[in-house]
């Protein structure tokens, strides 16, 4: 089945500690069904100093299930996808507004 969130869709977080917030997918790994999403699900990394880095606590985007995930549509809220032809090429589209993304 083809994936119906991709990378550089805005999305919506539906649950969790980040409910609410909007971001970009920046990377996602659909064999395990998960998703980066730039700014949400933020961990402390502790890093050790050495010649090329200062070190310290860095902060890093961690995956997120895309079950938690929503596309954003046009008016700013958070929408199903589906799939449709159009003509020969199958389209993804936000089923609230049934616009093609």
């Amino acid at each position: 089945m083809a994936a119906k969130l991709r990378k550089g869709d805005e999305v919506i977080v539906l649950v969790g500690k980040d409910k609410g917030q909007k971001g970009t997918i920046s990377s996602i790994d659909p064999k395990a069904g998960k998703a980066v999403v730039e700014g949400i699900n933020i961990a402390i990394r502790h890093q050790k100093q050495s010649q090329a880095t200062q070190g310290g606590r860095t902060p890093k985007a961690m995956p997120i299930n895309l079950s938690n995930l929503a596309i954003v549509d046009k008016n700013g809220k958070a929408s199903r996808v589906g799939f449709r032809m159009d003509g020969d090429n199958k389209v993804r589209f936000a089923k609230t507004t049934g616009d093609a993304i």
